[in-house]
C-alpha cells in the first residue's frame, strides 16, 4: 500500500520519460494525474499529500481544505501564484526546480530575439502563402542588448550574446559583478538599460515591485528598432501599452512567451504582425523536462520523507 498520494497537476511532468515517475512509485508514492480541470482539482486536493504543480494558484482557501499536504512541489521555478502566508502557517513546503530549465528558457530568448530581428514568422507565413513576401529586418551582430534579471536564465542569455560579440547592459537587485566583467557585460539602472538597448529581454520574478515594470513610459524611451523579449512571467509588461506601442511603430517588434492572460488566444496581440506569441514553452525541451521532471520528483519526496528540501522557497 502507498504511503502517499502525489497529485500532478503539471501537464509535461514525465512526458520525456519514466524516471520521475519510477522514483515517485520507489518511495511509496501513488500518483494521481490530474484529468480534467478545476473542479476535479478541488475534490483531490484534501486527499494528497504533494502537489507536482503547474501554472495553476494555490490560495488561502485552496491551502485550508487540504489538511493533510505537505509540499506543493512547483514544476518550474515561478512561486507567484502561492499564498506563501498561508502555506507557512499550514507547515506546507513551496519548492522550485531551480536551474532546470535554465538552458532552455535562454535558447529561447535568444531565439525569439533572432525570430523578431529576421520576421521569421511573417516570412514563414509568406512563403506558404505564395507571396513570398521579404520585409527588411534588423541584426544582432554587435547591437546592444539589455537583460533585465541576471540570474540564471538572464546569465545563459549574456552567454549566448557573447557569441554575436553584443555590447550587454545589465540590471538586477543583486549584481554579480565578477560574472558581468568575464562577459564584458555592464551594469546600469533600468532607465539607461531601456533608452540604450537594441534588444531587451526579461528575466524577472513577478511582484509587485515588478508588475507592469515595462509600460508606457519605458516603451517610450526605447528606440523605434528596439525589439522586447518577455520570457519570464506575465505581469512584467502592460500589454495595452505595448499593444499601442507596436500598433503604432513606437518599438519594433516583440515577442512574449508569457502574457498576463491564462491563454494568450484572448490577448489583442495576436492581431499584430510584429508581435510573436508562444505558450509559455520555454521550458518544453526533451532536456528540460526530463531534469525538471526528476527535480520535481525529488523535491517532493524530500519534504516527505525529512521535512525538509534544499530547494525551498
Amino acid at each position: 500500500m502507498a504511503k502517499y498520494k502525489v497529485l500532478v497537476t503539471a501537464r509535461s511532468f514525465s512526458s520525456a520519460g519514466r524516471e520521475a515517475l519510477d522514483y515517485l512509485w520507489d518511495h511509496g508514492c501513488e500518483v494521481i494525474r490530474l484529468q480534467g480541470g478545476e473542479e476535479e482539482r478541488k475534490h483531490l486536493l484534501p486527499q494528497v499529500d504533494a502537489v507536482i504543480a503547474g501554472l495553476e494558484s494555490y490560495d488561502r482557501a485552496a491551502l485550508e481544505s487540504a489538511p493533510k499536504l505537505k509540499v506543493i512541489s512547483r514544476y518550474g521555478v515561478g512561486y507567484d501564484k502561492v499564498d506563501l502566508s498561508a502555506a507557512k502557517e499550514r507547515g506546507i513546503a513551496i519548492t522550485i526546480t531551480a536551474g532546470a530549465n535554465e538552458n532552455s528558457v535562454a535558447d529561447l530568448a535568444v531565439a525569439l530575439m533572432l525570430a523578431c530581428a529576421r520576421n521569421i514568422p511573417l516570412m514563414n507565413e509568406s512563403v506558404k502563402k505564395g507571396t513570398a513576401g521579404r520585409p527588411i529586418g534588423l541584426e544582432m551582430w554587435r547591437k546592444t542588448l539589455g537583460v533585465v534579471g541576471v540570474g540564471r536564465i538572464g546569465k545563459g542569455v549574456v552567454r549566448r550574446a557573447a557569441g554575436f560579440e553584443m555590447r550587454i547592459l545589465c540590471y538586477d537587485m543583486d549584481p554579480d559583478r565578477k560574472f558581468a566583467a568575464q562577459y564584458g557585460a555592464k551594469y546600469v539602472d533600468l532607465d539607461t538599460l531601456i533608452r540604450e538597448s537594441d534588444f531587451i529581454t526579461l528575466h524577472t520574478p513577478y511582484n509587485e515591485k515588478t508588475k507592469n515594470m515595462i509600460s508606457e513610459r519605458q516603451l517610450q524611451s526605447m528606440k523605434r528598432s528596439a525589439v522586447l523579449v518577455n520570457t519570464a512571467r506575465g505581469g512584467l509588461i502592460d500589454e495595452e501599452a505595448l499593444y499601442r506601442a507596436l500598433k503604432d511603430r513606437m518599438i519594433y517588434a516583440a515577442a512574449l512567451d508569457a502574457v498576463a492572460a491564462e491563454s494568450s488566444c484572448s490577448s489583442p496581440l495576436c492581431g499584430l504582425g510584429n508581435c510573436i506569441l508562444t505558450p509559455h514553452a520555454g521550458a518544453t525541451t526533451v532536456d528540460a523536462v526530463c531534469r525538471m521532471s526528476m527535480q520535481a520528483a525529488r523535491n517532493a519526496v524530500d519534504v516527505l520523507e525529512t521535512g525538509t528540501c534544499r530547494f525551498s522557497v
